[in-house]
């Protein structure tokens, strides 16, 4: 996943600012707050809207001293420990809320504190590996929880250089390139062992992840630390095919050890943690251009095999997964060329050769477009073209192979517009969250708040409240959704008009297939 998917809206993280916490200290007494039992210590939540809401609870403990190495799970409290506020992010370039090395920390939303058993949704936020938090106001649980009688949890877990710096063939911990990755695996085991406490059932969890989010839900997938430890799964945008291998991973993690001014792993360890995040902000050493990339890792240790490489993995074939993506990925990427409307026959090929990944001509590629669409305007193109030669093809690879095991899999695809600059965005990478959180009222939702929007949005909803419930998402005012299989392709296609179409933009498809498809600097 490009970096850049980080969803840096200033507009919706300017929120959470102010709702970053301090780490976790004894909170006053307060009748009517819900105070729930973990096996670390009890924690007191607050309650919103009939939602019982606990934020900040921590599930491991501080990463800081055990840099680059796993992390452990948390030492018992004594008292009644405040989650009341967001635990802060991991330390990252270009931070919108407060940060620190002490950062597993989770939230969670649920209906009550019984014995509801009821399904668990547990997110993982997007940001390319490298950004965010579990605490954007998109993810927030309320909604669905109120929708669907679900319990739901956002986490933060360790980013970029310290979640993913491969530093085994450097002298560095041999987990060193996925250390976020069992960062979250240690959440999960916190959600087995206490979230029966918060009226779930530790035998219905489900992951879902949006960009790097759903990233990191297939690789998960693939790691067999992990698959016990959840029931089923969705990805939204997360078009990962391939981890970073060892010997590329090697080459980033000595060119930013020795941009940080580090001579050995040991010495890197020790450094102030400021002095690693500027590091962070180097230029990619294999890609040249953006922030030097860090992403999860073929280490042969913890992950010993890509997630759709050379196959979905016959281990998670009996997790039943709903594959998304959105019709229009690239306009995030590319939104202020779109809005200046300056893209014209003349600087196409080009613009288009900076945003594919295969490996096509331009020329031939904007040729075959203006054959199947001859009325699209240049910037149309570019928009359409860019997505099936960047974006899609991931997407498309991951269904492909789960149909050739013949594993539980449904696959959709969002159509439905952003409204700004009069629809000229489409449906852009991220749409989607606010949509399947049932949250387009919340700030930097851009989905608008029409009719269509929110009747769109709960059926979203409904389809992951389902799959997390009973392993398929079916029900309610769902058309029917068959599994995807290779002779139609059935594709759920969510927009004004929700239907099944079969082989979405199959001429686009075959168009790129010509091609492999790679991942950029993997």
């Amino acid at each position: 996943m490009h970096r850049s998917d980080r969803m840096s809206e200033i507009n919706r993280r300017a929120l959470i600012g102010s709702l970053a916490a301090a780490p976790l200290v004894v909170a006053a007494r307060a009748p009517s707050s819900p105070v729930a039992t973990t096996r670390h210590g009890r924690v007191r939540g607050t309650i919103e809207r009939n939602v019982l809401a606990f934020r900040g609870i921590r599930y491991g403990a501080d990463a800081a001293p055990r840099r680059f190495q796993r992390a452990l799970p948390p030492a018992p409290w004594q008292g009644i420990a405040d989650a009341t506020r967001y635990g802060p992010a991991a330390p990252q370039t270009r931070p919108e809320e407060q940060t620190s090395e002490d950062c597993l920390f989770l939230n969670v939303w649920t209906p009550a504190l019984d014995k509801g058993r009821r399904p668990v949704m547990v997110y993982l936020h997007g940001g390319a590996h490298a950004h965010g938090s579990g605490s954007d106001p998109l993810y927030d649980g309320g909604n669905l929880v109120r929708r669907g009688d679900v319990v739901v949890v956002t986490l933060n877990h360790r980013l970029a250089a310290l979640g993913y710096a491969y530093l085994a063939q450097l002298g560095g911990p041999a987990e060193s390139g996925n250390a976020g990755n069992l960062d979250i695996i240690l959440a999960l085991q916190w959600v087995r062992d206490n979230i029966a406490g918060f009226g779930g059932d530790p035998a219905r969890v489900m992951i879902f992840g949006q960009s790097g989010g759903g990233a990191k839900v297939v690789t998960l997938m693939a790691m067999a630390e992990a698959r016990p430890l959840f029931h089923a799964a969705a990805t939204m945008s997360g078009q990962h095919v391939t981890a970073a291998g060892p010997n590329h991973a090697t080459a980033r993690a000595q060119a930013w050890m020795t941009r940080a001014g580090a001579a050995d792993v040991a010495t890197l360890a020790r450094l102030p943690i400021g002095q690693l995040v500027e590091a962070m902000a180097m230029t990619d050493p294999l890609e040249g251009k953006g922030e030097i990339s860090f992403t999860s890792t073929l280490d042969h240790h913890v992950l010993t095999r890509h997630p759709f490489v050379p196959d979905a993995p016959r281990e998670a074939a009996h997790i039943p997964l709903i594959i998304g993506n959105t019709h229009d990925e690239t306009a995030l990427w590319i939104e202020k060329t779109l809005r200046a409307g300056d893209t014209t026959w003349d600087n196409l090929p080009d613009r288009l050769a900076r945003q594919m990944v295969k490996d096509l001509a331009p020329d031939h590629v904007i040729a075959r477009y203006r054959q199947l669409y001859p009325d699209r305007t240049p910037g149309q193109i570019l928009l359409a073209a860019s997505t099936a030669g960047r974006s899609w093809p991931g997407h498309l690879i991951q269904a492909e192979e789960r149909a050739r095991i013949g594993a539980p899999t449904w696959m959709y695809q969002l159509d439905f517009p952003c409204p700004d600059a009069g629809g000229i965005l489409g449906a852009f990478h991220t749409l989607d969250i606010p949509l399947v959180f049932d949250n387009v009222d919340a700030p930097g939702a851009r989905t608008g708040v029409s009719t269509e929007a929110r009747r769109l949005a709960g059926m979203m909803a409904d389809a992951f409240i389902a799959l997390a419930r009973t392993g398929d998402p079916n029900g309610g005012a769902l058309p029917r959704w068959p599994h995807f299989e290779l002779t139609q392709r059935p594709t759920m296609i969510f927009d004004r008009d929700v239907r099944i179409e079969h082989d979405p933009r199959r001429e686009e498809r075959l168009l790129f297939a010509v091609a492999p498809y790679i991942k950029p600097g993997g």
